[in-house]
């Protein structure tokens, strides 16, 4: 068992965390964490799954650009946290795939010359690095660990623009912390491939009847078992475990840790 889709008509790849098995026999408790894709069409008065869920807190790990682009449609009530994962490298002026899917498929010569012959998965990779080692990266899922810390928070839910990479490492993080096993991480982390190619799907067919090369649609688009590995094996090599990448890396302490695990755990 993994988390569970959330089928609302209004935030495209919406999971709920909860039920997710950890150690123990125990699981992830359910309606308190959440992941979606952006809540540029969030409307929680046409949209009575959303509205049943009560959120408290949005965690929007977006580029400037992006939240610019399609900005998130708040639930009254609730609070927005701004953390941008990807600024080191736009102020670098390196701009991702992740933060530009939408562009790159609008245009086959682009993504050929940018991303064919492997490039987009090497891509990826680098960029699955960069979160754990770069200064916004660090910062940004300090912010979803400590708002997910503090009883105020309510059912909080986190995003980015399609909801797969910079949520997938996300949902990664937090799940080892919560003690799921290797083989329940990347089960979620893959669990969003069908969620994410619907919701892209007519991008894809505009993309690949244009000339465009369906393999990078689908790498670019999809996740693989290679991207969040990348992101494992650079904590693994800078700080040897999850919970030493989380302290010492992120800066969250051992108390806020132990807080996220009384709320979270059923």
């Amino acid at each position: 068992m993994t988390a569970t889709a959330t089928p609302s008509t209004t935030v495209a790849n919406l999971r709920d965390l909860g039920g997710a098995p950890l150690a123990g026999g125990r699981a992830v408790r359910h309606g308190l964490v959440l992941r979606s894709g952006q809540l540029d069409r969030l409307d929680v008065a046409a949209d009575p799954v959303v509205a049943a869920l009560g959120l408290r807190t949005i965690v929007d790990f977006r580029t400037d650009a992006e939240r610019a682009d399609h900005p998130d449609r708040v639930p009254e009530g609730a609070r927005l946290l701004v953390a941008n994962v990807l600024a080191d490298k736009v102020e670098s002026g390196e701009i991702p795939a992740a933060a530009q899917l939408k562009h790159l498929l609008a245009d086959p010569i682009a993504a050929e010359r940018e991303l064919g012959g492997g490039r987009v998965e090497r891509l990826f990779e680098q960029t699955y690095r960069s979160f754990v080692s770069s200064g916004s990266g660090k910062a940004a899922y300090r912010t979803l660990l400590t708002a997910l810390a503090d009883e105020e928070s309510g059912p909080l839910l986190f995003h980015c623009t399609a909801g797969k990479d910079r949520t997938g490492w996300a949902a990664t993080v937090l799940l080892t912390l919560l003690g799921a096993d290797e083989d329940t991480v990347m089960t979620e982390y893959l669990s969003v491939n069908p969620a994410v190619r619907q919701a892209f799907a007519p991008m894809i067919e505009g993309f690949t009847i244009s000339g465009g090369n369906p393999a990078i649609a689908l790498a670019m688009i999809g996740v693989v078992p290679s991207y969040l590995e990348a992101a494992l094996d650079e904590v693994a090599t800078r700080y040897g475990s999850m919970e030493a990448y989380v302290r010492d890396g992120l800066g969250v302490p051992d108390t806020a840790v132990a807080a996220i695990r009384a709320r979270l755990t059923a």
